[in-house]
């Protein structure tokens, strides 16, 4: 490649969730040269686009970083396992498809903590944008934007039995997750188009790939940023064995997500100076926030045993893959497997949000499906909408191939109030199973396989088996203040040239999950920078 082909305005690092969205929108600028790279390869595998491939996916290391945290001292000392997307489209090419905003409320406290711009208000033509929802355009939705929000084609019989036993247990039926109300329980919209994942490279990546101003480049590790005078100029990468260098005539985007943006920001000498120099990096910009602030969503699953012949555990994957693919993607093949949940204010929501979310799954989940269980089964996931524990990402290496050390610290904050909303979520989870409307499935309680445990039982469960329920975000914050890592512009504080652009800069965790929030980040960013 000449050294001219190697400058382009905008370098974007990350294809994922808000990279292929900054792909898309910059490169209809045909006056804009943008180069998009992804560590990972093309989103070539066909469980990607058939949703009930995600069974498939879970070990799959070719697309996934399959990180690992350090041992969690509230949780046993287990390392969680936190699956992240590693192929174009990152984790919206992996994940389980849910489409779900959160509240008002949420982006409202993002502003008045001074993420300026980023109210309800400001977002919600962010989400109309880029939203194409299948039922059509209203005050809330949009139905011309590129990713797709459809119903589900297929809907397990045990998902209609937990929206009938939420109601039961006291909720209301909710048949928009997304609309005026928030709360109740329901089925989920997902990222689908026709039956397939609608993934950001699908949605907004493979409509443009033949633009003559945009590159992209897969099976590449950047390695670090080149910093010149305080300012951005462009990548270091490795790709084929081979070191690269790319330079940016205007700014270089870091969308590489919770995990990757702070470490490649501290590899690149931006972050706590002494942590830098502990591994030997000389530093450019003395930053603390990058990497702290980390929030997760902790997830506890309560499963039961069922009659056989309901679930998805022992349903036939080759049938389900004819079916798919040879009839026009029908059938279970098109199940995003959680299909249904909710969102639900306990006794101790402080505030007018829901605070605890389910996800229902018809069939038997263990470690994250990776320990298969044998015969039938149903699991209800639940996790605390709003948690007060704060983690890190920091380095374990100046190796750019090295991951970085991942420190959740679930369950830490000094009030033990998380603990107690996830022994209420075990709670309220335990009652919507016992409703009569799964007395036709129900056989044994698996886990936890008393039904009867008192909080301190609980409490046992909860540290012997929650995991994520993947939603890290807060390690690149927005804000005004000093400590934030980028302004309300998501431009990195102290740095020209650079912004970071994904879930990292959120400053709080939103009430549910976090794809189509990111989604929104990128198109706003993507405005900001066309003006």
């Amino acid at each position: 490649m000449s050294e001219a082909a190697k400058e382009f305005d905008y370098i974007i690092v990350g294809a994922g969730s808000a990279g292929c969205v900054l792909a898309n929108r910059l490169s209809a600028n045909p006056q804009l040269r943008v180069l998009l790279i992804e560590a990972g390869p093309r989103d070539w595998h066909p469980f990607i686009h058939m949703p009930a491939g995600i069974a498939r996916l879970v070990n799959n290391r070719q697309v996934n970083w399959s990180y690992d945290t350090e041992p969690e001292p509230a949780l046993g000392n287990r390392r969680l396992w936190w699956p992240r997307g590693k192929v174009l489209g990152g984790s919206s090419s992996i994940n389980a498809m849910c489409y779900v905003r959160g509240v008002p409320g949420d982006y409202d406290r993002w502003a008045a903590a001074g993420a300026s711009g980023w109210s309800w208000d400001s977002v919600l033509p962010w989400f109309r944008h880029s939203e194409g929802n299948a039922r059509g355009a209203d005050a809330l939705h949009g139905a011309d934007g590129p990713l797709q929000v459809a119903d589900l084609r297929h809907i397990n019989p045990l998902s209609h039995a937990f929206i009938e036993a939420g109601q039961q247990a006291g909720y209301s039926h909710n048949t928009d997750f997304n609309g005026v109300q928030h709360e109740g329980v329901g089925l989920y919209q997902v990222t689908q188009k026709n039956g397939a994942r609608c993934s950001s490279a699908a949605a907004y990546l493979t409509p443009v790939r033949s633009r003559a101003n945009l590159q992209v480049i897969t099976g590449a590790l950047v390695e670090r940023l080149q910093i010149d005078a305080g300012r951005a100029t462009g990548v270091h990468l490795r790709v084929g064995g081979k070191r690269q260098h790319y330079r940016a005539a205007a700014e270089v985007l870091l969308s590489a997500g919770a995990i990757n943006s702070p470490q490649l920001l501290m590899l690149s000498g931006i972050g706590p100076a002494d942590a830098l120099r502990a591994q030997g990096i000389d530093v450019q910009l003395d930053q603390p926030g990058v990497g702290a602030n980390l929030q997760d969503h902790l997830d506890i699953c309560t499963l039961y045993r069922s009659v056989p012949g309901v679930s998805y555990d022992r349903a036939s994957e080759i049938m389900i893959g004819l079916n798919y693919f040879l009839r026009g993607h029908q059938g279970a093949g098109t199940s995003n497997v959680a299909e249904a949940g909710g969102f639900v204010r306990s006794r101790f929501a402080p505030d007018e949000r829901a605070d605890i979310q389910f996800h229902f799954v018809p069939a038997m989940l263990d470690n994250h499906g990776r320990n298969r269980l044998p015969g039938d089964g149903y699991t209800l996931h639940a996790c605390y909408l709003h948690p007060r524990s704060r983690g890190r990402i920091s380095l374990a290496s100046a190796d750019p191939a090295a991951p970085a050390r991942i420190q959740a610290n679930y369950l830490s904050d000094a009030e033990g109030f998380d603990l107690k909303m996830m022994i209420e979520a075990a709670r309220l989870s335990r009652d919507i199973l016992q409703q009569a409307a799964f007395a036709p499935w129900r056989k044994a309680p698996l886990f936890p396989a008393d039904e009867h445990l008192d909080d301190a039982g609980l409490e046992a469960f909860i540290r012997a088996k929650a995991e994520t329920i993947y939603h890290p975000i807060g390690t690149c914050r927005i804000g005004s203040d000093d400590a934030a890592v980028v302004d309300p512009q998501l431009r990195v504080r102290g740095i020209e040239g650079l912004r970071v652009i994904d879930a990292s800069v959120m400053p709080t965790l939103v009430s549910g999950n976090t794809n189509a929030p990111t989604i929104m980040i990128a198109e706003r960013a993507a405005g900001l920078m066309l003006g």
